[in-house]
């Protein structure tokens, strides 16, 4: 997460939190150091930001600070509502801590969408590769060793060039060119016992294989609605 958005973040949790909030809360939210949290509250109260407190105290924020608004309309914050909800069936931690992120932003603007109510019944376990790192890779164009168990329980090590994640409802998958067998390959995260990121990238190659994919491969891989 960026500076800027660590503060925003710092500065949405403060406005809506009911009592101080200690740093330490603040730091396992946004997975720093409590010395982040430290830096960052110092310099948002130098640039006049009212947040109230000190360390081992707790801080808040004093009533009336405001950001500017975000603009939707309410079936757009309904939609956006309802997906963040959804992501819960993902089994993606790092995703739902976003989610997190993304509803508080949202309940300011768009306070009544606790109607709307979505199961988080979907993919209970995505093994033992956190889904943050695959993400993290398909970023940067990086690519990843895996250490992976295929349907028969062999183990094979593969590098791949991990190009999307795919979230079923009871499983995630990785779309990748597999250098072993040169071509696109499907692996289920929860059978990939390991995942390393190499010091190797593929920059500028991702998006044409993600074409070529969507144009060969996604169709009988996964059904879609495009937004």
């Amino acid at each position: 997460m960026s500076r800027t958005a660590r503060f925003f973040e710092i500065i949405q949790i403060l406005r809506a939190a009911p009592a101080p909030v200690r740093a330490r809360d603040l730091a396992d939210t946004l997975e720093v150091s409590m010395r982040t949290v430290y830096r960052d509250i110092a310099i948002l109260q130098a640039r006049q930001v009212p947040i109230l407190g000190e360390a081992g105290t707790g801080y808040v924020m004093r009533a009336g600070y405001d950001l500017p608004p975000l603009t939707f309309d309410v079936d757009e914050a309904e939609a956006i509502a309802v997906g963040l909800s959804m992501i819960a069936r993902t089994g993606d931690a790092g995703l739902w801590r976003a989610a997190n992120r993304a509803h508080r932003k949202l309940a300011q603007v768009a306070p009544g969408t606790r109607h709307l109510v979505a199961s988080a019944w979907g993919v209970e376990d995505t093994g033992q590769t956190d889904p943050s790192l695959i993400r993290r890779a398909i970023r940067d164009e990086a690519k990843l060793d895996l250490v992976y168990d295929d349907q028969n329980g062999a183990q094979t090590r593969r590098r791949v060039w991990p190009l999307a994640l795919i979230y079923y409802a009871d499983t995630v998958m990785i779309v990748a060119w597999c250098e072993l067998r040169t071509a696109l390959r499907h692996f289920r995260l929860d059978r990939a016992r390991d995942a390393a990121l190499t010091a190797e990238y593929f920059k500028g190659q991702g998006a044409a294989l993600l074409k070529h994919w969507e144009e060969t491969e996604k169709d009988k891989t996964v059904t879609t609605l495009a937004l």
